[in-house]
């Protein structure tokens, strides 16, 4: 009796890749390997994207999609564009690797488009010049996105270390490190590393810290447009 092949659609590739990226990260991601996962031959996924950045594009539009779904406009502007990039940074911490998506991928779809666009929106009632807008939304962008990606990848290097060291965790080799420099050299550093302040990274607190400090830089660029 013949084999069966599996059903597959366009929904069943993303969610399959969702899957494959929560589990391997972008780093292993193969059309190869999605295909294996489907139960598939590798160029079947080619009648529904001709190419992984295509895919790539796909799954970013996805994440934008949510974002504009979960962002609820109020307020005046440093009001929305502050909520919008905690909406951003919520989507993007629970969908698997979509950092790395909306860096990689290009405004080549719809929800895309209109995720830049209600950013702007935010600004439009700003006297800031229209280049100025947009640079501003770029700012507040890849701030959120180089913030995740950061702790992504400091989880990443932590864990190549201790499998590399049998063991052995990076924070002892960072305290021996620091503790052989000088105090010219890494005082201060040392003194805040070993107070703990390093843990802060990644955290709600300093993720509030850096986009506060964004929010009152556009405004005084607002204030100075004014005077």
């Amino acid at each position: 009796m013949k084999k069966q092949q599996p059903q597959i659609s366009e929904d069943k590739i993303l969610e399959a890749s969702w899957e494959l990226l929560g589990e391997e990260g972008i780093e292993k991601f193969s059309m190869r390997r999605l295909a294996d996962r489907l139960g598939i031959q590798a160029p079947s996924l080619y009648w529904y994207f001709k190419s992984k950045q295509k895919l790539y594009q796909r799954l970013a539009n996805q994440v934008s999609r949510m974002i504009l779904e979960e962002f609820h406009s109020e307020g005046d502007w440093k009001e929305q564009l502050g909520g919008l990039a905690v909406t951003i940074r919520s989507v993007i911490c629970r969908y698997p690797c979509s950092t790395q998506l909306m860096m990689l991928t290009l405004p080549l779809e719809p929800d895309i488009v209109r995720f830049t666009n209600r950013m702007l929106l935010c600004l439009e009632s700003t006297p800031l010049a229209q280049e100025q807008k947009l640079q501003a939304v770029f700012t507040l962008t890849n701030y959120v996105l180089g913030f995740v990606l950061d702790d992504y990848q400091d989880q990443l290097n932590a864990s190549a270390m201790l499998n590399q060291d049998q063991g052995e965790h990076p924070v002892g080799e960072m305290v021996r490190l620091l503790d052989s420099m000088s105090e010219s050299e890494a005082g201060l550093f040392r003194r805040m590393y070993k107070s703990g302040l390093y843990d802060l990274m990644g955290t709600d607190e300093a993720f509030e810290f850096g986009l506060n400090l964004i929010l009152l830089g556009i405004e005084q660029v607002i204030k100075g447009r004014g005077k």
